[in-house]
């Protein structure tokens, strides 16, 4: 028995020695806001495709991750910023935290959907906009119509039964409130959102949680965007998917490299497989639109051309005026929050 097990100790040894030593892979810390139902899927193509890469994802909504790296800026623990809003990209190039980097195959990606600088800063993922989630069994228990614009979100009869994102913590509430200050103008956006907020009964600190409650009968109306409206429809749930007439507030998800980082080959990696046309085909099964052209597909319960909906943005405003828009959004609405 003695023999057998050296034996047989001996030929793993041989064995190993026959395919050569392990590969030692780099870790790579990564801060992302991409859904934790998508995260499995990317992490696990990202590390088939790079093999010598060991990426540790490090998760949260899209403001809390924003405001960590912020507060980390002077000593800063992530190599790479992947599945992030463009519009927080910018705020961390502006104070010097990102390394322009090129990734392998940039230039297939849409012009629109990257930092125009050469070489860019930061490189888009996926589009993702707002939506509205609306539980038709709640609804006609309630005998309430079907929203079909943003306006119609004020109307009393809605009191109470409408929950949306905290744009301080989500990306998505964040999407929503420049897209109204810009669509309305200021003085008619912030009108807009104090006749909403009459109808708010909580803000939430997720931009997917309040479909999850509409979808679940908690409230009638839930502000979302339209990957957690489809696959919650698509789920099961009684839910209408309402994209409101006045168009879709929006931003990218989007990669970028730290400059910060001590292991810069290995970032690149990620950087570069963000843009691969595999990475794309999985930004696809969740979002109506991608950075390389020809990939995406219309999402299956979604009710029109999500693209064409979407409001002409000013990023680098959105961007610039982050800082001073919450703090009058806080002032204003913050007592409806749910606890953090």
């Amino acid at each position: 028995m003695r023999t057998h097990i050296l034996t047989s100790a001996a030929a793993v040894i041989l064995a190993a020695s026959a395919v050569g030593p392990a590969i030692s892979a780099t870790e790579v810390l990564v801060y992302t806001a991409i859904e934790a139902d998508q995260l499995k899927a990317y992490e696990a193509a990202l590390e088939a495709a790079h093999p010598d890469v060991d990426v540790r994802f490090v998760r949260d909504s899209t403001g809390i991750v924003t405001a960590k790296l912020l507060a980390e800026k002077a000593n800063p623990r992530a190599d790479v910023v992947m599945g992030l809003a463009a519009t927080s990209l910018m705020l961390l190039e502006k104070e010097g935290m990102l390394m322009p980097y090129a990734p392998v195959g940039l230039e297939a990606v849409k012009p629109t959907m990257r930092d125009p600088a050469n070489p860019p800063a930061w490189v888009g993922m996926d589009v993702w906009a707002s939506a509205v989630c609306f539980n038709t069994v709640e609804a006609e228990k309630r005998e309430l119509k079907v929203p079909t614009s943003w306006a119609d979100l004020t109307d009393p009869a809605y009191q109470g039964q409408i929950t949306m994102p905290n744009p301080a913590s989500s990306g998505t509430g964040y999407l929503m409130v420049s897209a109204w200050l810009q669509l309305f103008g200021e003085e008619k956006g912030w009108a807009f959102m104090d006749a909403l907020d009459k109808n708010v009964a909580s803000y939430t600190h997720s931009g997917s949680k309040p479909c999850r409650q509409a979808g679940a009968g908690e409230y009638v109306v839930g502000l979302s965007f339209e990957y957690r409206a489809n696959k919650t429809k698509k789920d099961g749930a009684p839910i209408d998917i309402v994209l409101p007439s006045e168009g879709l507030g929006w931003d990218m998800e989007a990669t970028a490299v730290m400059a910060t980082t001590k292991h810069p080959e290995a970032a690149k990696k990620v950087a570069d497989w963000a843009v691969t046309p595999e990475a794309n085909k999985l930004y696809a099964q969740s979002y109506a639109i991608v950075a390389l052209p020809g990939i995406a597909e219309k999402l299956e319960y979604m009710p029109g051309d999500v693209e064409a909906m979407l409001i002409k943005t000013d990023f680098a405003w959105a961007a610039e005026n982050r800082e001073r828009i919450l703090a009058e959004w806080t002032k204003r609405y913050d007592g409806k929050s749910e606890p953090k």
